[in-house]
């Protein structure tokens, strides 16, 4: 009689939650493969028997949608659907003891910091010759580079230090040597993320003046082959570090783009949050930046409703907005964090007084979007072609980031290959899309 032979243990990762996860994703991936085992991101179909669930702990949103997918896959070990479950990430690290004790069909729990005691749940040794190495769950033409972990800022509505703790930088030869290796593989535009790119390299050996590291780290990214773009996500006002910019308006590979989450344009709610800047403060930053760098995108952040935020805040941040006519902007009603600075504060404002504030804020943006969407019409721009859906050629320009900005349309009968590089004559403008034809230059 023929013994059985168990299939060999499959691994799905599931990630949720924002770029910095998908890193941590990737490079689990990577370690895995790395150690000869079978590895999904993802799968749309539930066939491993192994869960890996990478949570987000955010904001309440974000917490919520982790508890729901935790609990799908308590529901798959119970039905034998999957073997074992293991969940890591932000939501994890906060409410590690709390969630074991409400949940007790999840194998292990595991912080942001614990790769390796994950890794060894999942039989797999840390390779250190794998640094550098990414699985990528991204199109292969752009790649998120996490340059930093954790934050050393002091925001009273932000619980990202109690999850991904104090401000650490990663070597920078190590940067390097990963964007070559991704450039190697066909990656073309890196966005570099961290929790605040502007803190970058103040821990690392020489360290001294604001920025300095950074700018550093943008001028030897930008001499890697093959690397075409470099975006900036996550830069913080107070301190900003002004060399940076003489180095984008320099280097034609680094995009005239900028994100900063600035949460507010009210002295009092800036001064509450303890952002460590004033709404004049801000837009003095912002008309430095845009001489400095003409022609850049400036893409924002908001809160809505925080502890106190009074009508007049409202309309102070109405009237910043207004005047400041960011290119992108997004904004996220209050969420009361255990453990923050603010969570002393009573939550005052009723959430639907949050939401009918953040609907006016992009109502007024809607407005701004369309009209420099307008003014763009008959111009000629270098796109990067995402993805081909629904009769179009879908793609970005310099100035807007996958997932969270515009789009350029391009119908699908004319000739592109994905992350490929085209010129397009823009034809037609809405809100937050623009349609075009592609030209030869």
């Amino acid at each position: 009689m023929k013994t059985k032979v168990k299939p060999k243990a499959s691994i799905n990762i599931v990630t949720l939650g924002c770029s910095k996860n998908l890193v941590d994703s990737e490079v689990l991936y990577t370690q895995l493969k790395g150690n000869g085992l079978e590895v999904t991101h993802e799968a749309k179909k539930d066939t491993a028997s192994i869960v890996v669930v990478n949570t987000c702990g955010f904001i309440d949103t974000a917490k919520q949608e982790s508890i729901d997918t935790i609990l799908r896959y308590v529901d798959a070990k119970e039905a034998g659907k999957i073997d074992k479950l293991y969940v890591t990430g932000c939501l994890s690290h906060r409410y590690k003891d709390d969630l074991e004790k409400e949940i007790p069909l999840v194998d292990a729990f595991f912080g942001t910091n614990e790769l390796p005691r994950l890794l060894k749940a999942l039989k797999a040794d840390y390779k250190h010759e794998l640094v550098g190495e990414r699985f990528l769950t991204t199109p292969a033409h752009f790649a998120y580079l996490k340059i930093a972990e954790g934050c050393d800022r002091p925001c009273s509505f932000c619980a990202i230090p109690i999850m991904r703790g104090k401000h650490v930088s990663r070597n920078m030869d190590e940067l390097v040597l990963e964007a070559n290796s991704l450039a190697k593989k066909g990656t073309k535009e890196l966005i570099l993320i961290a929790q605040d790119l502007t803190f970058y390299g103040l821990d690392l050996k020489g360290g001294q003046t604001s920025g300095r590291k950074l700018k550093e780290l943008l001028e030897r990214l930008s001499d890697v082959n093959g690397i075409e773009w470099i975006r900036l996500q996550y830069a913080y006002p107070a301190g900003f570090p002004l060399e940076i910019l003489d180095t984008m308006a320099e280097r034609e590979n680094i995009c005239r783009y900028l994100d900063m989450p600035l949460q507010s344009g009210s002295d009092a709610m800036l001064k509450h949050m303890r952002r460590g800047i004033t709404r004049e403060k801000t837009e003095a930053l912002i008309q430095t930046i845009r001489e400095k760098v003409p022609g850049i995108a400036l893409r924002t952040t908001l809160i809505s409703g925080y502890p106190g935020e009074t009508e007049a805040d409202f309309e102070e941040t109405y009237s910043f907005v207004e005047r400041m006519r960011f290119d992108r902007l997004g904004i996220f009603n209050y969420s009361h964090e255990e453990n923050t600075h603010a969570y002393l504060v009573e939550d005052n404002v009723p959430e639907e007084v949050k939401q009918e504030r953040s609907d006016e804020i992009m109502a007024l943006q809607q407005t701004i979007s369309e009209e420099l969407n307008q003014a763009k019409v008959g111009q000629t721009v270098k796109v990067l072609v995402d993805r081909k859906e629904s009769g179009y050629f879908v793609g970005r320009t310099e100035f807007d980031s996958p997932e969270v900005d515009n789009e350029v349309l391009i119908p699908a009968e004319q000739y592109a290959r994905l992350g490929d590089f085209v010129h397009v004559k823009i034809n037609k403008a809405e809100e937050f899309d623009l349609y075009g034809d592609i030209v030869n230059i």
